[in-house]
């Protein structure tokens, strides 16, 4: 997904169609002078709908309509014909967009799946027509309904991205870098912070022709969770992973306390997340000799208490220790 071509934010206004009016008509032909009502109802006005695509990857295909405008319905006709419903909008978006009201921010719709259709701004319904309001006591209305007014709201699009692994460390932790060497992704690596301004997917083979989808977030930094750095803008596409991998670089001043600030920042951005499988990768193994590395993994035994987090030391540039981190990877996935 290049750069400038990947947006996960944008506010729309949805404005669904107006009701057509009910007619007003009295049956009328040859030899019957006086027939009874027969006006039709109006139209619906066309619905305002969300539709997820699996062949879409972002919303710049929305970031420049910023007025969504359905069809009105048509007025009721003589002969007890209904007018035409207004033509509905349909608006494709990611698996893993969520809508919510601009003005309260509640979220009123998630699509999790492809094909999946959702009603976010209805069409007014069509006024009825005089033959509806016909009776014993009233041979000949002469009144009609006018049609329901439509929706005018404005709604905002946000992209979480779905995949199996999410990335999480410090800008320049090496993550994009594991995403070109596992993957067919290309994302651009260069030795200096927030290389990376949007995520990036990859898709990770695995033995016997199976695979999983890994997300490389932008880096993070102490206070992301109240918006400094890239902030909160990112923090969540890591609510959709499945399992998060961590990484911290070998030569990190301290690999351990770079890891709990990084978990402090989920916890405070959203303690749910503390409650994913965690993986925690220690890369750029390529910098030490062996004696060096022996010394380093026994002084991460000593100092590094969570038992339940797997740590797996590997090299993006040598290929080391790659094998064993896919696998631990897929065992976090399928559980």
């Amino acid at each position: 997904m290049a750069e400038s071509n990947f947006i996960d934010y944008v506010k729309i206004c949805c404005r669904s169609g107006k009701g057509g009016a009910g007619f007003v008509h009295f049956h009328r032909e040859k030899f019957v002078d006086k027939g009874g009502p027969d006006g039709g109802d109006g139209g619906r006005g066309g619905h305002i709908i969300v539709r997820g695509s699996k062949n879409t990857w972002t919303l710049l295909h929305l970031k420049y309509r910023k007025h969504v405008i359905a069809e009105a319905g048509g007025k009721g006709e003589k002969k007890l014909s209904s007018g035409s419903n207004g033509s509905d909008v349909i608006l494709d978006v990611p698996i893993g967009t969520i809508i919510k009201d601009a003005e309260s921010g509640e979220v009123q719709f998630e699509v999790t799946e492809d094909g999946q259709e959702k009603i976010i701004a209805p069409g007014g319904r069509g006024g009825k027509g005089n033959a509806f309001f016909k009776s014993s006591t009233n041979q000949s209305p002469r009144n009609a309904q006018p049609g329901e007014p439509g929706r005018n709201e404005w709604k905002i699009f946000e992209l979480k991205l779905l995949a199996d692994v999410g990335l999480v460390g410090f800008p320049n932790a090496g993550k994009s870098s594991l995403l070109s060497v596992v993957s067919a992704a290309k994302p651009e690596i260069a030795n200096y912070p927030f290389t990376t301004l949007v995520p990036n997917l990859g898709i990770v083979k695995y033995r016997s022709h199976r695979s999983f989808v890994m997300a490389d977030i932008p880096g993070i930094i102490e206070g992301a969770h109240a918006g400094k750095g890239l902030g909160v803008r990112f923090l969540r596409h890591i609510e959709r992973n499945s399992v998060l991998l961590f990484l911290v670089p070998c030569d990190a001043t301290d690999v351990v306390k770079e890891y709990k600030i990084l978990v402090n920042e989920l916890k405070l951005y959203n303690p749910e997340l503390l409650k994913k499988e965690r993986i925690l990768g220690i890369s750029k193994c390529d910098l030490m000799d062996d004696e060096l590395m022996r010394e380093f993994i026994k002084d991460m035994k000593k100092k590094f208490k969570e038992k339940k987090v797997p740590v797996i030391y590997f090299s993006s540039h040598t290929n080391a220790g790659l094998v064993e981190l896919k696998d631990a990877l897929w065992k976090a996935i399928t559980g």
